[in-house]
């Protein structure tokens, strides 16, 4: 039995669980989709990665999407022999070179351009603070703050400064070209600070000859205040607590999470909360209340999914972390405190008639009673509409396309099923949607649906119909 939920679930995949088996046992305790953390690993050791995610899908029976997640323009300290102790006030200097005694080599060329007197540097997630005091011959000079060490390959974070950075790296090309190659879902862009970032990356999907839509990470304040205009122009959004509350301060960041989310419901993107959700579970059996607490926030905000980083990808407890978590969106998903049956002003960057069919069926479906509401699409368009709507009762939405399918089993609320149904809707169709339902759900005869789809065929063409139908009952009525 796989766990089911409203709630999608990511699980990113590491040295903890990229086997087959671990795979097989992350979906049937309720990991939706998979992360591919470009950061580590090679093209190669993702292509394994992939290949046991396709294989469990299919013994499972189920569609899970992949989500590649490029490294982005992430600074980092190069390669020295061994950790550098520091001490409080100590000056020392950091420079875009090999390892030579006496500085500390950095892998960002511009850093020297990009800061200046009195910038803060942060070092290892904000484990080392550094305060910038002067720039000479390409070298920043900077004074100690707090911290003990400077570890090799720690990020480093220029809040406010990293106007030099690209927006796509060659490392983020190459894996760009590698997702489209092996027909992946979903592409991450780390560290958007515009619109124009995610433009970018979608002129390089479209230079491969690829269609996959593009999740902006939200990690930086300035692509808070662009917020609107990012939203815009990406599919979707994640919002990257790690790097964000570095670069701000963490009591910004819970309301900051949530202005992002009320974009994305707004804009009707799917939106993704992630970083250290179920941290504790690195190394233990349990989560602190804390962190229970803030999944379950991050879902009464109304996020679409919630994702496990290092927790699932080199903790102790990876399929007992996804457990945990679905626990913790079930019991979520259950309380009086979670909002259901939205109704969402017309948007105009949307086609009208989808998102009034979708607004009329969730009203439909709670005014009848009615046990689900059936979405026929092609390309999925309309069953995201549905998503952000929050139905109170089961959306099940059906796709001639398997892409289709696995897309969509990223948005609140839905649960995916793959037909190939090219017929009128009539009948004969309303008797094999019966019978389809009899073999798949636990929907029972006389109770009530709504299906809504195109005319005069279901899932081609676009969404223009609704219907009230009972199940089982002489011609639907």
């Amino acid at each position: 039995m796989i766990h089911k939920g409203k709630t999608k679930i990511v699980a990113t995949l590491g040295p903890a669980s990229s086997s087959y088996e671990v795979i097989y046992k992350l979906i049937k305790e309720g990991a939706t989709m998979f992360r591919l953390n470009t950061s580590h690993g090679t093209v190669d050791t993702h292509l394994d990665k992939i290949i046991n995610i396709r294989k469990a899908s299919r013994e499972l029976g189920v569609y899970i999407p992949i989500l590649v997640d490029l490294q982005g323009p992430k600074i980092r300290v190069g390669n020295i022999p061994e950790p550098i102790e520091i001490t409080k006030d100590e000056k020392i200097r950091l420079k875009a070179c090999d390892y030579v005694h006496g500085l500390i080599p950095v892998d960002y060329a511009g850093i020297a351009d990009d800061v200046k007197p009195g910038d803060k540097i942060l070092l290892d997630d904000g484990k080392v603070g550094l305060e910038v005091l002067s720039i000479n011959d390409c070298t920043v000079q900077a004074k100690v703050l707090y911290g003990d060490y400077i570890r090799p390959r720690k990020g480093i974070n220029l809040p406010g400064a990293t106007a030099s950075l690209d927006a796509v790296t060659p490392r983020d090309v190459e894996f760009i070209k590698f997702a489209i190659e092996n027909n992946a879902d979903y592409i991450a862009q780390s560290f958007v600070r515009e619109a124009k970032d995610v433009e970018i990356a979608k002129n390089y999907i479209k230079e491969f000859g690829g269609k996959i839509p593009v999740i902006s990470k939200i990690e930086k304040p300035q692509a808070v205040e662009n917020l609107e205009e990012i939203v815009k122009v990406s599919d979707g959004i994640m919002v990257a607590r790690g790097d964000l509350g570095i670069e701000m301060s963490p009591a910004e960041v819970p309301i900051v999470q949530k202005f992002i989310i009320k974009e994305t419901i707004k804009q009707r993107k799917v939106c993704i909360v992630a970083t250290q959700m179920l941290e504790t579970m690195m190394e233990e059996p349990i989560p602190t209340r804390a962190e229970a607490c803030d999944v379950a926030n991050a879902i009464m905000d109304g996020a679409d999914a919630v994702m496990l980083s290092g927790e699932t990808a080199a903790g102790k407890y990876p399929v007992e972390t996804v457990a945990m978590m679905r626990k913790i969106a079930d019991n979520t998903e259950n309380s009086k405190f979670c909002t259901y049956n939205l109704s969402l002003d017309i948007n105009n960057d949307y086609e009208l008639s989808p998102q009034a069919i979708a607004n009329a069926a969730v009203k439909m479906a709670q005014d009848l009673n009615a046990k689900a509401i059936l979405a026929f699409s092609h390309t999925g368009y309309t069953p995201k509409l549905l998503a952000k709507l929050r139905s109170s009762v089961p959306v099940m939405a059906i796709s001639d396309l398997e892409q289709t399918c696995r897309r969509l089993n990223l948005y609140w609320g839905l649960d995916t099923y793959y037909k190939e149904w090219d017929e009128v809707l009539g009948h004969n169709m309303l008797e094999k949607i019966d019978a389809f339902l009899f073999e798949n759900t636990n929907l029972k005869k006389d109770e009530r649906i709504i299906i809504i789809g195109s005319i005069p065929k279901l899932i081609t063409g676009r969404t223009n119909f609704i219907r009230v139908h009972r199940i089982g009952a002489p011609e639907g009525r």
